[in-house]
């Protein structure tokens, strides 16, 4: 953010005279009442004087950073001082991606450092990349280049690229079948992780809760429709609204916002620990052994949370009387059935994450690819429209893939509580739902589980970016 201010001085001077005259330069310019100082009103004329784009409260923070005797404007040394550091900490990322030291930036380079952060790339990708910083066109990118460019549009900064990819996938759509989110190495030292993770949990939270009555329809309708039972949208929530009010609306939504911590706390550990037993390239992990850790990650999770599943389905459908809370929820279960009901439907659970995180992922990384490939000319930052398209399209694809199994595990864990109910295996739940309504049938409930897509997203885009803003996530 604050190296905004930096850019201006080769943005407006590019000559070799010296960074003093420069800076004197640059700092006459914008000082336009002479008294010495810089303050925001300044700053902020100046910028937009240059054609220089800069966001919400930047020009603030960088006038903050720079203030030492805190009389609200930079004298000369202050602003002298700014941008020497600014310029101090470019040139580490220059030296920190030319692996050769050879003092220029070609593509293989571009290439690995994204690689050691965890983002694989075609040759061409990082080409692409690169060819928008190089000036000269001698495909490689000298000290000057890289400063230039990387003032002029810090989009392109590889660090920034990483985590705009990395945490494009935080969007809660009331599912937590998909790969854990990634870390870099200096947001795991920093304790960025935990913040990160904090509101990722909060947008899924707020998400769930707002988009709580389409999901009890949707298991509403997965475990009592049938062909002979047909049950449209609104003769569904004209149900539940005369059998319980309003707040029946919400049964279920409590329980199903408590297990995102523990889930997510145990996913993230658990895939630190796969992604390090399964990766044979040490720093660098691949699509393939991201998945198999996700995967095994989600499956571990998923059996600790497991009960919680049960409860929530129970708590869902439960009638006006039926349970006073979930404690009770807990007794009568255990009472009834024993400790094992609160493992019913978890093998199609289990076998439900494959599909989902495997097409989650791999639709993922084919839009991101995509993406790359045809716009990414000058910035690799692909902006949140397409992070929220990437996002929404490889969860609803993975959804549509395993959902089935999803239905039937619903249906498994409701069994108990449904009079007359038969206590079916899998296999035999599957032949029944095919017998009796066809393929169609193991699709029950998907119109209100889409439908919730669109809002569970932006609800979930809107708390998380405001989480970030509390906790002091730099965008």
């Amino acid at each position: 953010m604050h190296q905004v201010m930096s850019r201006l001085v080769f943005a407006d001077c590019r000559c070799e005279t010296g960074a003093s005259k420069t800076y004197e330069e640059l700092f006459l310019k914008l000082d336009t009442n002479k008294d010495g100082k810089v303050d925001v009103s300044e700053l902020r004329a100046g910028l937009t004087a240059m054609g220089i784009n800069f966001k919400k409260g930047a020009v603030q923070k960088i006038i903050s950073s720079g203030d030492q005797d805190k009389d609200e404007g930079l004298d000369f040394n202050e602003f002298s001082k700014y941008l020497k550091e600014q310029e101090k900490k470019l040139h580490l990322t220059f030296k920190s991606l030319d692996k050769n030291n050879d003092g220029r930036i070609d593509y293989t380079e571009v290439k690995q450092s994204l690689a050691d952060l965890g983002l694989d790339i075609s040759q061409e990708e990082a080409k692409k990349i690169l060819q928008s910083i190089d000036v000269d066109g001698t495909m490689t990118v000298d000290w000057n280049e890289w400063r230039t460019h990387f003032l002029l549009n810090p989009a392109t900064d590889l660090q920034e690229i990483i985590r705009y990819w990395k945490h494009s996938m935080v969007l809660d759509i009331g599912d937590s079948l998909t790969i854990p989110d990634e870390f870099t190495e200096e947001e795991k030292t920093t304790g960025l992780w935990w913040k990160q993770l904090s509101a990722g949990a909060m947008a899924g939270a707020v998400s769930r809760t707002g988009t709580a009555p389409l999901d009890r329809m949707k298991v509403f309708m997965q475990v009592h429709a049938s062909k002979s039972n047909q049950i449209s949208l609104v003769g569904g929530f004209k149900q539940m609204l005369k059998e319980g009010g309003v707040a029946s609306l919400w049964r279920g939504n409590g329980i199903n916002v408590l297990k995102i911590a523990p889930e997510t706390a145990i996913k993230f550990m658990a895939y630190e620990q796969y992604k390090k037993l399964l990766t044979s390239d040490r720093g660098k992990v691949r699509t393939h052994e991201r998945f198999m850790a996700g995967s095994l990650a989600g499956a571990t999770a998923q059996t600790a949370i497991y009960p919680m599943e049960v409860m929530k389905t129970r708590l869902t459908l439960r009638k006006t009387g039926q349970y006073s809370g979930m404690l009770d929820c807990v007794k009568n279960i255990l009472r009834k059935e024993g400790v094992k009901a609160f493992y019913k439907g978890y093998i199609p659970n289990i076998l439900g994450i494959i599909p989902y995180a495997g097409i989650d992922l791999a639709v993922y990384e084919t839009l991101k690819n995509a993406w790359l490939s045809h716009y990414a000319k000058d910035t690799a930052n692909p902006g949140i429209l397409v992070l929220l398209g990437c996002g929404t399209i490889s969860s609803t694809c993975g959804q549509l893939a395993s959902y089935p199994l999803a239905l039937i595990r619903t249906r498994m864990q409701a069994q108990a509580s449904i009079e007359d109910s038969e206590q079916l295996s899998m296999n035999r739940m599957v032949k029944k739902i095919l017998e009796k309504e066809g393929f169609f049938g193991l699709y029950r409930g998907i119109l209100p589980n889409f439908m919730k897509v669109i809002p569970a997203v932006s609800i979930s885009y809107v708390v998380y970016e405001h989480m970030r803003s509390s906790l002091g996530i730099q965008k």
